[in-house]
């Protein structure tokens, strides 16, 4: 991140101009652009702040994570900054995942450009389905991030269409496969989604029968019958399985186990 520093304050050249001024100096109308930041990567979000700075926009870093507020005290922070683009990360540490912002910032007229460090492209296709206007991965030049503010800034795309399609696709294509699979979990008997859940949990089968008072060899009973419904052929695979389709996450919170929608 020391490089990219250095790139913000010596590659003038690379940068482009937003101030209003060209580099000659010649003073033009147009306000500056406001960008907000938000990502719980301090040293990133400072170099980041810092090229813009230098591209003559007007940048406010809204801070996430352990030291930065939450999700609902961020809502009311960009809206009071009243950005035209939102550089948003998606990884926001304790303050969650970064890609629930987008819907909401995109329905009150933000241009959401994503900026994370996750190569998922599942999750790009999900950000640009919730209408975010591009995904840039941090890796990325700086001078290529802010070029592509001045793209958000001038009506211009960010991706090529074929490429938003094809992330989109991805996106549509995963969550189809994972609607299908959490069928198979509505096929669990009620003990079945418990022993599951513990299982997910970290608990042994020792621990399991223990906990349930029964025998040990009714709880292996329970986990073939399980691997059967599920379609796999091993615990790690359920319980990888269970946490890939968000089925453990969901049946912690609801005890009747029906699958998220």
């Amino acid at each position: 991140m020391v490089g990219a520093y250095g790139e913000a304050v010596s590659s003038w050249g690379g940068v482009v101009d937003f101030s209003g001024r060209g580099w000659g100096g010649a003073v033009q109308q147009d306000p500056p652009t406001r960008v907000a930041v938000i990502d719980d990567h301090v040293l990133f979000a400072e170099a980041l702040r810092l090229a813009l700075q230098v591209a003559g926009l007007d940048v406010v870093h809204l801070g996430a994570g352990t030291d930065g507020p939450g999700l609902p005290a961020l809502v009311v922070e960009v809206t009071r900054a009243r950005p035209d683009v939102l550089m948003l990360d998606l990884d926001l540490g304790d303050g969650g995942d970064g890609a629930r912002l987008v819907g909401p910032f995109t329905a009150a007229g933000v241009s959401v450009l994503v900026v994370t460090a996750t190569e998922n492209r599942e999750r790009w296709g999900q950000c640009l389905h919730l209408g975010a206007v591009g995904v840039l991965v941090k890796t990325s030049p700086l001078q290529a991030i802010v070029a592509a503010v001045d793209d958000v800034r001038r009506g211009r795309p960010v991706l090529a269409e074929a490429e938003r399609l094809e992330l989109m696709r991805t996106w549509r294509e995963a969550t189809e496969r994972r609607r299908r699979r959490l069928g198979d979990f509505a096929r669990l008997t009620r003990r079945e989604r418990e022993v599951l859940l513990e299982l997910a949990h970290g608990r042994r089968i020792q621990q399991i029968a223990a906990s349930a008072v029964v025998a040990e060899s009714t709880v292996r009973s329970q986990v073939k019958s399980i691997l059967a419904k599920l379609g796999v052929t091993s615990q790690l695979a359920a319980v990888s399985l269970a946490h890939e389709t968000g089925w453990a996450e969901s049946a912690a919170s609801d005890p009747t186990g029906r699958p998220p929608r």
